[in-house]
């Protein structure tokens, strides 16, 4: 599969200009599209990661190489609350705001429920669910003082459920809810959006492709009878980012190409 597969389209450099964006899990797959759009669009980016070092540094290399703009990555593990702090104060020391934070950072592992173990479960209510509330509490303070967004990453697996990921279902569903309860919470300083894609096609989920019949009985449930790139998910997030959305908040944008209608 294509993982790089990315749309025909460019994203004029004012849509965030001068924005200061972190964007947690930025180092690869929906995190990496993200960054590279955002900068596209004027941002400066914070690229956060847990341990792709490298892969997060060429990055930001990329960045200010290719775009101009201003690109640091920052090792943190978003689901330890000391280090979702330390993230949000090294952007303060180096960026000197917050623009936008997109909680991204995220875990799929799954498991029939009577073999789930304890640990599973718990490492991704950390990561996913957890992670989430910890970024977002640490950057909110930043945020509130010249107006700004948030844009979680949740799944469908957060509308519908999935089988033998009930792990992962629950988190992301507890994304939804966070999301919606924050935009109450937050506004009118703070937007707070997320986004639900469906089937990726990142390497997150690129074990579920191998097998041709599995990913024929995929794309056959989904109308659009394609895989979302991970770019197709970083337009999105830039939308919900930007002035473009500028009365939405609360919202949860489905990308899954009609596979699964939510109201």
């Amino acid at each position: 599969m294509n993982i790089e597969n990315k749309a025909s389209i460019s994203l004029p450099s004012n849509l965030l200009h001068d924005k200061v964006a972190i964007i947690t899990g930025g180092s690869r797959g929906i995190g990496k599209a993200t960054v590279l759009r955002f900068a596209e669009a004027g941002a400066h980016v914070v690229i956060n990661y847990l341990s792709k070092e490298d892969e997060a540094i060429a990055l930001a290399n990329e960045i200010r190489e290719k775009f101009g703009r201003e690109a640091i990555a920052i090792q943190a593990d978003v689901s330890k609350i000391e280090q979702a702090n330390d993230l949000i104060e090294a952007t303060l020391d180096k960026l000197g705001r917050i623009d936008v934070l997109v909680a991204n950072a995220g875990l799929w592992q799954g498991e029939a429920i009577e073999n789930m173990s304890e640990e599973l479960w718990d490492k991704t209510i950390d990561v996913n669910l957890k992670g989430t509330w910890a970024v977002c509490r640490a950057a909110v303070p930043s945020l509130r003082k010249q107006g700004g967004s948030i844009v979680i990453v949740s799944s469908t697996a957060g509308q519908r459920g999935e089988a033998f990921y009930s792990n992962y279902a629950a988190s992301k569903g507890g994304q939804i809810s966070f999301t919606k309860a924050l935009a109450t919470e937050l506004a009118p300083d703070i937007r707070v959006n997320s986004v639900a894609p469906g089937w990726v096609d990142t390497e997150m989920s690129e074990d579920a492709f191998k097998d041709p019949t599995g990913l024929k009985k995929i794309l056959d449930a989904i109308p659009l009878h394609r895989l979302a790139s991970a770019d197709d998910i970083a337009l999105s997030i830039a939308f919900l980012s930007s002035d473009l959305s500028r009365h939405i908040t609360g919202e949860v944008l489905n990308i899954n190409g009609g596979s699964v209608l939510c109201g």
